[in-house]
């Protein structure tokens, strides 16, 4: 694995808002690869979070771009994070997150918190490796994306990513859901998303 590449950095961060004074999440940023993007971005606007959940990690992001708000905690705590700085929804979340390799309940507390802590305009981006997609993990976070907004749509492959990979752009976060219905809808989305394709989601 190597670093993502500036290509997958500039389709990841497409969501960032282009004026005014936004607040931009960014989950699992790990050694920065979208961080430093991010900052030229926003050109000093707003307010950009970074949540980190490897201290060394945080640390050295902290100390390598102090206009940036790095929190050492765990992705799913947004919502909390949010609040304690006043800040209210997010215009944008875009996220370093491994998701292929979460187990069942990170993925669902994690993208559920990503979901809550959205504004109704907000936007959301996430990437997976080509290499991945057919992992049972994968194809699970994708029903969930589906299931959590309205619009999810993925990008082209970036084959000069080491190694390739694709970006997620999902849009107009759901409302929360019974356990039960979300379940349901979860269900739903694959079976479209299998008759669509003719694979197994």
């Amino acid at each position: 694995m190597a670093p993502s590449s500036r290509r997958l950095a500039t389709e990841v961060t497409l969501p960032v808002p282009e004026s005014g004074d936004p607040v931009v999440v960014e989950l699992g940023p790990g050694t920065g690869a979208f961080t430093g993007l991010i900052q030229e971005l926003l050109g000093g606007r707003g307010h950009h979070l970074a949540v980190e959940i490897n201290p060394r990690l945080a640390s050295s992001l902290a100390e390598r771009f102090p206009r940036v708000q790095v929190l050492n905690d765990e992705a799913a705590a947004l919502p909390r994070l949010l609040a304690e700085r006043g800040l209210g929804a997010a215009d944008a979340v875009i996220s370093g997150l491994p998701w292929a390799s979460l187990d069942l309940t990170t993925q669902r507390t994690t993208l559920d918190s990503v979901r809550r802590s959205l504004a109704p305009q907000g936007a959301f981006t996430t990437f997976g490796y080509v290499h991945a997609t057919y992992l049972s993990s994968a194809r699970r976070f994708r029903r969930m994306l589906g299931s959590s907004f309205e619009e999810v749509v993925p990008g082209r492959t970036v084959w000069g990513n080491l190694p390739p990979a694709f970006v997620y752009h999902a849009r107009r976060p759901r409302p929360r859901l019974a356990p039960a219905t979300l379940e349901l809808l979860v269900a739903q989305v694959g079976a479209r998303a299998a008759a669509s394709t003719g694979m197994r989601f």
